[in-house]
Protein backbone atom coordinates (compact mmCIF):
# COMPACT_ATOMS: atom_id res chain seq x y z
CA UNK A 1 0.00 0.00 0.00
CA UNK A 2 1.44 3.37 -0.95
CA UNK A 3 2.12 5.72 1.94
CA UNK A 4 1.29 8.93 0.09
CA UNK A 5 -2.51 8.62 -0.09
CA UNK A 6 -4.16 11.92 0.77
CA UNK A 7 -7.23 11.39 2.96
CA UNK A 8 -10.01 13.93 3.36
CA UNK A 9 -12.60 14.01 6.15
CA UNK A 10 -16.12 15.35 5.89
CA UNK A 11 -17.71 15.92 9.29
CA UNK A 12 -15.73 16.87 12.39
CA UNK A 13 -18.83 16.62 14.60
CA UNK A 14 -17.87 13.16 15.86
CA UNK A 15 -14.99 11.78 17.92
CA UNK A 16 -14.40 9.38 15.02
CA UNK A 17 -12.77 12.27 13.13
CA UNK A 18 -10.13 12.57 15.85
CA UNK A 19 -9.71 8.81 16.24
CA UNK A 20 -9.11 8.20 12.53
CA UNK A 21 -6.81 11.21 12.16
CA UNK A 22 -4.72 10.15 15.14
CA UNK A 23 -4.37 6.58 13.84
CA UNK A 24 -3.33 7.77 10.38
CA UNK A 25 -1.21 10.84 11.12
CA UNK A 26 0.58 9.81 14.31
CA UNK A 27 3.27 7.39 13.17
CA UNK A 28 4.24 6.72 16.79
CA UNK A 29 0.75 5.57 17.77
CA UNK A 30 0.81 1.98 18.98
CA UNK A 31 -1.94 1.08 16.49
CA UNK A 32 -0.86 3.43 13.69
CA UNK A 33 -2.58 2.55 10.42
CA UNK A 34 -0.35 2.90 7.39
CA UNK A 35 -1.26 3.95 3.89
CA UNK A 36 -2.18 7.61 4.06
CA UNK A 37 -2.52 10.88 5.93
CA UNK A 38 -5.51 13.11 6.68
CA UNK A 39 -4.73 16.40 4.97
CA UNK A 40 -8.07 18.26 4.79
CA UNK A 41 -11.42 18.34 6.58
CA UNK A 42 -14.80 20.03 6.24
CA UNK A 43 -16.44 20.52 9.67
CA UNK A 44 -20.16 20.40 8.78
CA UNK A 45 -22.40 19.92 11.82
CA UNK A 46 -26.20 19.84 12.29
CA UNK A 47 -27.71 22.76 14.27
CA UNK A 48 -30.68 20.73 15.56
CA UNK A 49 -28.48 17.84 16.77
CA UNK A 50 -26.82 18.92 20.03
CA UNK A 51 -24.17 16.20 20.09
CA UNK A 52 -23.16 17.28 16.58
CA UNK A 53 -23.18 21.06 16.72
CA UNK A 54 -21.65 21.30 20.20
CA UNK A 55 -18.52 19.38 19.20
CA UNK A 56 -17.86 20.27 15.58
CA UNK A 57 -15.71 23.37 16.14
CA UNK A 58 -13.65 21.84 18.94
CA UNK A 59 -12.79 18.72 16.98
CA UNK A 60 -11.92 20.80 13.89
CA UNK A 61 -9.55 22.92 15.97
CA UNK A 62 -7.97 19.81 17.49
CA UNK A 63 -7.40 18.32 14.04
CA UNK A 64 -5.87 21.54 12.76
CA UNK A 65 -3.58 22.38 15.69
CA UNK A 66 -2.71 18.84 16.70
CA UNK A 67 -2.32 17.09 13.33
CA UNK A 68 -1.83 19.81 10.75
CA UNK A 69 -5.13 19.15 8.96
CA UNK A 70 -6.29 21.96 6.70
CA UNK A 71 -9.88 23.02 7.50
CA UNK A 72 -11.82 23.91 4.33
CA UNK A 73 -15.17 25.50 3.54
CA UNK A 74 -16.99 22.78 1.59
CA UNK A 75 -17.16 19.03 0.96
CA UNK A 76 -16.19 19.74 -2.65
CA UNK A 77 -12.90 21.28 -1.52
CA UNK A 78 -12.14 18.11 0.46
CA UNK A 79 -12.88 15.98 -2.60
CA UNK A 80 -10.70 18.14 -4.86
CA UNK A 81 -7.53 17.71 -2.80
CA UNK A 82 -8.00 14.11 -1.59
CA UNK A 83 -7.34 10.67 -3.01
CA UNK A 84 -10.00 9.10 -0.77
CA UNK A 85 -12.68 10.39 1.60
CA UNK A 86 -13.92 9.54 5.08
CA UNK A 87 -17.50 10.83 5.28
CA UNK A 88 -17.90 10.81 9.06
CA UNK A 89 -20.75 13.26 9.76
CA UNK A 90 -22.56 12.07 12.88
CA UNK A 91 -25.97 12.89 11.41
CA UNK A 92 -27.19 10.08 9.14
CA UNK A 93 -29.79 12.43 7.66
CA UNK A 94 -27.12 14.34 5.71
CA UNK A 95 -25.14 11.42 4.28
CA UNK A 96 -27.01 11.19 0.99
CA UNK A 97 -26.75 14.92 0.28
CA UNK A 98 -23.04 15.00 1.15
CA UNK A 99 -22.31 11.92 -0.93
CA UNK A 100 -24.14 13.39 -3.92
CA UNK A 101 -21.93 16.48 -3.65
CA UNK A 102 -18.63 14.56 -3.66
CA UNK A 103 -19.51 11.61 -5.96
CA UNK A 104 -18.67 13.51 -9.19
CA UNK A 105 -15.03 13.69 -8.06
CA UNK A 106 -14.67 9.93 -8.46
CA UNK A 107 -12.93 9.21 -5.14
CA UNK A 108 -13.50 6.07 -3.01
CA UNK A 109 -15.59 6.87 0.05
CA UNK A 110 -16.10 5.38 3.49
CA UNK A 111 -19.43 6.48 5.00
CA UNK A 112 -19.57 6.10 8.76
CA UNK A 113 -22.53 4.33 10.31
CA UNK A 114 -25.36 4.60 9.65
CA UNK A 115 -25.19 4.75 5.87
CA UNK A 116 -28.59 6.46 6.01
CA UNK A 117 -31.75 6.52 8.15
CA UNK A 118 -33.97 4.63 5.71
CA UNK A 119 -33.65 1.99 3.02
CA UNK A 120 -34.83 4.54 0.46
CA UNK A 121 -32.00 6.96 1.29
CA UNK A 122 -29.43 4.16 1.54
CA UNK A 123 -30.58 2.76 -1.79
CA UNK A 124 -30.12 6.15 -3.46
CA UNK A 125 -26.51 6.27 -2.21
CA UNK A 126 -25.89 2.73 -3.46
CA UNK A 127 -27.44 3.50 -6.87
CA UNK A 128 -25.23 6.55 -7.33
CA UNK A 129 -22.14 4.60 -6.26
CA UNK A 130 -22.93 1.93 -8.87
CA UNK A 131 -23.70 4.51 -11.54
CA UNK A 132 -20.34 6.22 -11.05
CA UNK A 133 -18.55 2.93 -10.30
CA UNK A 134 -17.28 4.28 -6.98
CA UNK A 135 -15.93 2.02 -4.23
CA UNK A 136 -18.11 2.79 -1.20
CA UNK A 137 -18.14 1.09 2.18
CA UNK A 138 -20.10 1.67 5.38
CA UNK A 139 -19.71 -0.15 8.67
CA UNK A 140 -19.79 0.13 12.43
CA UNK A 141 -16.40 -0.33 14.05
CA UNK A 142 -17.93 -3.08 16.22
CA UNK A 143 -18.07 -5.37 13.19
CA UNK A 144 -14.26 -5.50 13.36
CA UNK A 145 -13.75 -5.59 17.15
CA UNK A 146 -10.79 -7.91 17.76
CA UNK A 147 -12.61 -10.06 20.31
CA UNK A 148 -15.37 -10.71 17.78
CA UNK A 149 -13.24 -11.35 14.70
CA UNK A 150 -10.92 -13.68 16.64
CA UNK A 151 -13.87 -15.73 17.87
CA UNK A 152 -15.43 -15.96 14.42
CA UNK A 153 -12.13 -16.91 12.81
CA UNK A 154 -11.23 -19.57 15.36
CA UNK A 155 -14.13 -21.94 14.62
CA UNK A 156 -14.49 -24.27 11.63
CA UNK A 157 -17.08 -23.16 9.10
CA UNK A 158 -18.76 -26.58 9.15
CA UNK A 159 -19.78 -26.01 12.80
CA UNK A 160 -22.78 -23.92 11.79
CA UNK A 161 -24.09 -21.06 13.91
CA UNK A 162 -27.68 -21.74 15.01
CA UNK A 163 -28.20 -18.75 17.28
CA UNK A 164 -26.61 -15.52 18.49
CA UNK A 165 -27.33 -13.16 21.37
CA UNK A 166 -25.72 -9.73 21.27
CA UNK A 167 -25.60 -7.41 24.27
CA UNK A 168 -25.08 -3.68 23.88
CA UNK A 169 -25.85 -0.19 25.14
CA UNK A 170 -28.82 1.16 23.18
CA UNK A 171 -28.81 4.92 23.57
CA UNK A 172 -31.47 6.79 21.60
CA UNK A 173 -31.05 10.10 19.78
CA UNK A 174 -34.31 11.82 18.67
CA UNK A 175 -32.92 13.07 15.36
CA UNK A 176 -31.49 9.66 14.38
CA UNK A 177 -34.62 7.47 14.28
CA UNK A 178 -34.71 4.73 16.89
CA UNK A 179 -32.13 1.97 16.53
CA UNK A 180 -30.09 3.74 13.84
CA UNK A 181 -28.12 5.73 16.41
CA UNK A 182 -26.65 3.07 18.72
CA UNK A 183 -28.57 -0.06 17.87
CA UNK A 184 -26.65 -0.36 14.62
CA UNK A 185 -23.52 -1.42 16.54
CA UNK A 186 -25.23 -4.57 17.82
CA UNK A 187 -26.88 -5.19 14.45
CA UNK A 188 -23.48 -5.08 12.73
CA UNK A 189 -22.09 -7.54 15.28
CA UNK A 190 -25.03 -9.83 14.55
CA UNK A 191 -24.43 -9.63 10.80
CA UNK A 192 -20.69 -10.18 11.22
CA UNK A 193 -21.54 -13.54 12.81
CA UNK A 194 -24.60 -14.65 10.82
CA UNK A 195 -24.07 -12.93 7.48
CA UNK A 196 -26.94 -11.77 5.29
CA UNK A 197 -30.24 -13.56 4.94
CA UNK A 198 -32.58 -12.27 7.67
CA UNK A 199 -36.24 -12.79 6.74
CA UNK A 200 -38.17 -11.28 9.66
CA UNK A 201 -37.72 -9.01 12.70
CA UNK A 202 -39.65 -8.55 15.95
CA UNK A 203 -38.78 -5.79 18.44
CA UNK A 204 -40.12 -5.13 21.94
CA UNK A 205 -39.57 -2.72 24.84
CA UNK A 206 -39.66 -3.34 28.59
CA UNK A 207 -38.62 -0.42 30.78
CA UNK A 208 -35.28 0.74 29.39
CA UNK A 209 -34.60 -2.69 27.90
CA UNK A 210 -34.80 -3.19 24.14
CA UNK A 211 -35.05 -6.63 22.52
CA UNK A 212 -34.80 -7.35 18.79
CA UNK A 213 -35.18 -10.87 17.39
CA UNK A 214 -34.33 -11.69 13.78
CA UNK A 215 -34.94 -15.00 12.02
CA UNK A 216 -32.52 -15.98 9.26
CA UNK A 217 -33.30 -18.00 6.16
CA UNK A 218 -31.04 -20.76 7.51
CA UNK A 219 -33.23 -21.09 10.59
CA UNK A 220 -30.71 -19.32 12.83
CA UNK A 221 -32.12 -16.84 15.34
CA UNK A 222 -30.28 -13.62 16.17
CA UNK A 223 -31.26 -11.71 19.32
CA UNK A 224 -30.13 -8.27 20.43
CA UNK A 225 -30.57 -7.17 24.04
CA UNK A 226 -29.90 -3.49 24.62
CA UNK A 227 -30.23 -0.97 27.41
CA UNK A 228 -31.14 2.66 26.75
CA UNK A 229 -29.46 3.63 30.04
CA UNK A 230 -26.16 2.01 29.04
CA UNK A 231 -25.23 -0.76 31.43
CA UNK A 232 -24.26 -3.52 29.04
CA UNK A 233 -20.76 -3.70 27.58
CA UNK A 234 -20.65 -4.96 23.99
CA UNK A 235 -20.69 -8.76 24.07
CA UNK A 236 -22.14 -11.76 22.23
CA UNK A 237 -23.00 -15.39 22.89
CA UNK A 238 -22.56 -17.55 19.78
CA UNK A 239 -24.35 -20.89 19.71
CA UNK A 240 -23.13 -23.48 17.20
CA UNK A 241 -24.28 -26.99 16.42
CA UNK A 242 -21.50 -28.52 18.51
CA UNK A 243 -20.49 -25.82 20.97
CA UNK A 244 -21.13 -22.30 22.23
CA UNK A 245 -18.71 -19.45 22.86
CA UNK A 246 -18.78 -15.99 24.39
CA UNK A 247 -17.35 -12.74 23.05
CA UNK A 248 -16.52 -9.97 25.51
CA UNK A 249 -15.52 -7.01 23.37
CA UNK A 250 -13.64 -4.99 26.07
CA UNK A 251 -11.28 -7.95 26.59
CA UNK A 252 -9.11 -6.83 23.66
CA UNK A 253 -6.98 -3.67 23.90
CA UNK A 254 -6.82 -2.81 20.20
CA UNK A 255 -9.26 0.02 19.39
CA UNK A 256 -12.26 -0.94 17.23
CA UNK A 257 -11.48 2.08 15.06
CA UNK A 258 -8.01 0.79 14.21
CA UNK A 259 -9.38 -2.55 13.04
CA UNK A 260 -12.07 -0.83 10.98
CA UNK A 261 -9.65 1.72 9.52
CA UNK A 262 -7.34 -1.08 8.34
CA UNK A 263 -10.27 -2.45 6.32
CA UNK A 264 -11.15 1.00 5.00
CA UNK A 265 -7.59 1.72 3.87
CA UNK A 266 -7.49 -1.64 2.09
CA UNK A 267 -10.69 -0.66 0.27
CA UNK A 268 -9.21 2.73 -0.68
CA UNK A 269 -6.22 0.95 -2.20
CA UNK A 270 -7.92 -2.01 -3.91
CA UNK A 271 -11.35 -0.57 -4.69
CA UNK A 272 -13.00 -3.63 -3.10
CA UNK A 273 -15.13 -2.93 0.03
CA UNK A 274 -14.80 -5.44 2.88
CA UNK A 275 -18.55 -5.06 3.37
CA UNK A 276 -20.44 -4.97 0.04
CA UNK A 277 -23.10 -2.28 -0.24
CA UNK A 278 -25.74 -4.99 -0.72
CA UNK A 279 -24.92 -6.31 2.76
CA UNK A 280 -25.10 -2.82 4.25
CA UNK A 281 -28.48 -2.23 2.62
CA UNK A 282 -29.80 -5.31 4.42
CA UNK A 283 -28.47 -3.94 7.72
CA UNK A 284 -30.32 -0.67 7.07
CA UNK A 285 -33.51 -2.57 6.19
CA UNK A 286 -33.15 -4.72 9.34
CA UNK A 287 -33.06 -1.57 11.49
CA UNK A 288 -35.92 0.01 9.55
CA UNK A 289 -38.01 -3.13 10.15
CA UNK A 290 -37.03 -3.23 13.84
CA UNK A 291 -38.10 0.40 14.27
CA UNK A 292 -41.43 -0.42 12.63
CA UNK A 293 -41.91 -3.50 14.79
CA UNK A 294 -41.07 -1.52 17.93
CA UNK A 295 -43.98 0.81 17.16
CA UNK A 296 -46.55 -1.80 16.11
CA UNK A 297 -45.57 -4.83 18.19
CA UNK A 298 -45.88 -6.94 15.05
CA UNK A 299 -43.32 -9.11 13.25
CA UNK A 300 -42.05 -7.34 10.12
CA UNK A 301 -40.87 -9.27 7.07
CA UNK A 302 -37.73 -8.06 5.34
Amino acid sequence: MRNSMKIGIIGTDTSHSIAFTELLNDRNHRYHVQGGEVIAAYPGGSPDFELSISRVAGFAEQMSSGYGVRIVDSPAQVAEVSDAILLLSADGRVHRELFEEIAPYGKPVFIDKPLALSLNEAGAIADLARLRQLPVMSSSSLRYAEALTKQIGSHPSEDAVIGVECYAPMFMEPTQTGYYWYGIHAVEMLYAILGSGCISVLASVSGDQETIVGVWRSGAVGTIRGSRSGGYPFAAAIHRERQSSFVYVPAEEKPFYASLLEQVMRMFETGVPAVPLEATLEVIRFIEAANESRKTGETVDL
